[in-house]
């Protein structure tokens, strides 16, 4: 059954036009896999990616607070109260004396300490003491000035805990140089990975002063050189390269502290079966066994936690001055200092907005790792990526072209949604950011492909039909054939149809009592109504014969059930005959009856005529039979004579057999019926009628004169005005008369058309 359909849509669609959409689509998804490969760039996917990606990071954020990490914020008020920036490094070390008294477990700094704090005090005595040439003075001078040296005050301070300290490297070599003292590397690069290591390289570095950097735990970097080219942070690097040494980032170290572990690189060895794939591919800490993802660059994604605000701040005011209202927030905890004030320049743009402090990107950073919850893209995403696009674009080249419009955008969404349901289940369960800004460009290029194309070969396929058959059938026929072209034309062909004929009664004498101008809008408002049924019972109008009409259905477009339209169609007309007649009684003009004729049978059906003028019409003995009998609707009384043929095609209506002719030309007898109506709608008294009727015929064809007879009579008493019972009284009279002989066959012969 599933095979049969598919055949059915198939060859309906037409082979060539499927072929063309389903190439066409193929081709676009070939286009889509060279920007994946990296081949080309399609323009704005990369924005668009991006901004796919901001708008999963915000609807999915845990949001609430993590009060493991706290940011000591160098803010407007701190700046106010405590002077401008940099701040002495005597307050710093009030800071940290303060923060070891309310049991913080690391402190990390967002802030580079690259200068000495000079004392301007001590340096003028020192000049008065070379001016006076005092020796004595400058000697005490020389034993008191270690005790007044704020950036030892500073590292001392540090002593009393685990301390992180920050430094930036420099990648660009024009303008790099070197400052400062860097920490001890976390781990070396032998020269020969230096082609298959990505990490970001630096030129040269801007580090904290020896003094502190020998106070301090560790040190970690605080640049991000991986900001993405719209100017928003998605991800951070955790390891730099320098000199072979690789460095952690201040949140690595931080984390690592925190943690009271180290962190080891992961390495994979794949020389030898994965080309040019990065072979560090991972950090675990140690003690934990949890590995963080890393891609090529040493990065991971930023896993923020929600807006800006998702960690606690404290003012560092209130820290240095030792008046911060509930110091139970730092007990066991993070300090992490940072500047947040808008002059510190330490503002950055992220998935959340524009306004976003750098020092709170470290916050989250520090908070994944703790809770390894990076969501990450390996080395081979992009292969993923291509068999995402491949499979999407390939099911829907192949399978839109089959469609209908709306089917297709049906079909198309819920492609989509699949699209979106597996990137979410990528991103949400396995932790795996996969690109979809393609896949949905892929599906939405192949969906307009193909409603483009659509459109313009419908459009000139129904202009082409239009052209053809649109005076003969209704808009929606020459919109269907216009679907597949291929399978309609105007040669002429045999095929088995429904020929119906329709003609006015006593035309003449109804024309003649009329003006030309009354004559033309009666006949208008019958043609009209007439022409309307026959469309909307999806037959073909074949030409208008003074007032008859002649129609035929099962082609241009072939319908099984051509017979039952026909019949439906003569059982409209009569029925809309007689509300026409209340409107013409209303204008005076005369009330009109016509007479249909139906008949089906094989016919020649095309294009037919002479060179000078040509008409899409049926020729055929079954043709002029449907004319016959139209033509002898009034010699039995009815409005309405089929043919048995017809009567047997159409199954779904009641008949009355009125008799078995020969028309003229004709050697062999039809049965001739009256339809009644459709089964479920006809009175049971009228087919109870029908029955008795038939069996008068056979009486009739018996020759059994008298119980015919007496049957008629008995119909009579319900009917007496019946002009078919009269008609076949008057033939017993006659045949009793005049036996027509033993051989008789029970046929009426007509000797006129």
């Amino acid at each position: 059954m599933a095979l049969k359909l598919s055949f059915s849509i198939f060859s309906h669609v037409g082979f060539k036009r499927y072929l063309a959409r389903a190439s066409l689509a193929i081709l676009t998804t070939l286009g889509v896999l060279g920007h994946v490969a990296g081949m080309y760039e399609v323009p704005y996917i990369d924005q668009i990616e991006n901004l796919l990606y901001d708008t999963r990071v915000r609807l999915t954020a845990p949001g609430g607070t993590d009060d493991r990490i706290v940011i000591v914020a160098i803010d407007e008020a701190s700046l106010q109260a405590h002077g401008h920036w940099p701040f002495t490094r005597e307050k710093f070390a009030d800071m940290m004396n303060n923060l070891w008294d309310y049991g913080t477990a690391v402190v990390a700094f967002d802030v580079l300490f690259a200068e000495r704090d000079e004392s301007a005090d001590v340096d003028l005595l020192r000049v008065l003491a070379e001016q006076e040439g005092d020796e004595a003075f400058r000697q005490k001078l020389d034993a008191f000035e270690p005790l007044i040296d704020r950036d030892r005050l500073f590292a001392e301070s540090m002593q009393n805990g685990p301390t992180i300290l920050g430094y930036y490297f420099d990648s660009n070599e024009e303008t790099a140089f070197e400052t400062g003292q860097l920490p001890f590397p976390g781990f070396e690069l032998h020269e020969s990975m230096m082609e298959s290591v990505y990490l970001p390289r630096g030129a040269g570095f801007s580090s904290t002063l020896p003094v502190l950097m020998d106070s301090a735990y560790t040190a970690g970097f605080i640049n991000n050189p991986l900001i993405d080219p719209d100017g928003v942070v998605r991800r951070t690097p955790l390891l730099h390269e320098f000199e072979l040494g690789v460095y952690e980032s201040l949140s690595l170290a931080t984390a690592a502290t925190f943690m009271n572990d180290i962190s080891i690189p992961v390495f994979v060895d794949a020389s030898t079966w994965m080309g040019d794939y990065p072979p560090l591919e991972g950090l675990e800490i140690a003690g934990t066994g949890a590995r963080i993802p890393i891609d090529p660059q040493g990065a991971v994604l930023v896993p923020f936690r929600g807006p800006a605000g998702s960690f606690p701040y404290v003012s560092i005011g209130e820290v240095i001055s030792g008046t911060v209202e509930d110091p139970g927030v730092f007990d066991g905890r993070i300090a992490l200092i940072g500047g947040t004030a808008p002059g510190m320049e330490d503002l950055r743009t992220t998935p959340f907005g524009s306004i976003y402090p750098g020092v709170e990107v470290h916050a989250n950073v520090i908070a994944g790792i703790l809770d390894n919850s990076f969501r990450w893209e390996p080395a081979y995403t992009a292969a993923a990526e291509m068999i995402t696009v491949a499979a999407f674009g390939l099911l829907s080249a192949l399978l839109l072209p089959l469609l209908s419009p709306v089917i297709s955008t049906l079909v198309t969404a819920v492609l989509g949604l699949a699209a979106l349901a597996v990137n979410f289940y990528m991103w949400d369960v396995v932790q795996h950011v996969l690109p979809l800004a393609m896949t949905l460009y892929t599906l939405f290029a192949i969906y307009t492909i193909n409603m483009l194309f659509g459109y313009f070969f419908e459009t000139r396929s129904r202009s082409h039909m239009d052209s053809l058959f649109g005076q003969y059938v209704p808009p929606d026929l020459v919109k269907e054939m216009s679907r597949d072209p291929e399978n309609y034309s105007l040669a002429s062909q045999k095929r088995e149809l429904s020929v119906l004929f329709t003609d006015i009664r006593g035309f003449t004498t109804i024309s003649e009592g009329l003006d030309a101008g009354e004559l033309s809008d009666l006949m208008d408002e019958y043609l009209t109504p007439m022409t309307r049924i026959v469309h909307e019972s999806l037959g073909t109008i074949d030409k208008y014969i003074g007032d008859a009409v002649m129609a035929f259905w099962g082609a241009p477009v072939f319908h099984p059930h051509h017979a039952d339209q026909a019949v439906g169609a003569g059982m409209a007309m009569l029925e809309a005959l007689d509300e026409l007649n209340v409107d013409f009684q209303k204008k005076g003009w005369p009330e009109i009856k016509i007479g249909v004729g139906i008949n089906t049978g094989m016919m020649s059906v095309g294009n037919m005529g002479s060179k000078f003028r040509k008409a899409y019409t049926v020729l055929g003995d079954a043709v002029n039979l449907g004319s016959r009998l139209e033509g002898i609707t009034k010699m039995y009384g009815v409005s309405f004579v089929v043919s048995e043929d017809t009567a047997h095609s159409a199954g779904r209506f009641v008949y009355r057999e009125l008799d078995k002719v020969r028309v003229k030309g004709k050697d062999h007898g039809v049965t001739i019926l009256e339809p009644l109506g459709l089964e479920e709608e006809v009175d049971p008294e009228v087919i109870d009628r029908a029955r008795q009727f038939k069996h008068f015929l056979f009486l009739y064809r018996s020759q059994e004169w008298g119980p015919a007879e007496e049957m008629l009579h008995k119909l009579l008493e319900n009917e007496p005005d019946c002009f078919l019972y009269k008609l076949y009284l008057d033939r017993i009279a006659h045949f009793r008369e005049n036996p027509p002989g033993e051989d008789w066959d029970g046929v009426f012969t007509f000797q006129t058309k």
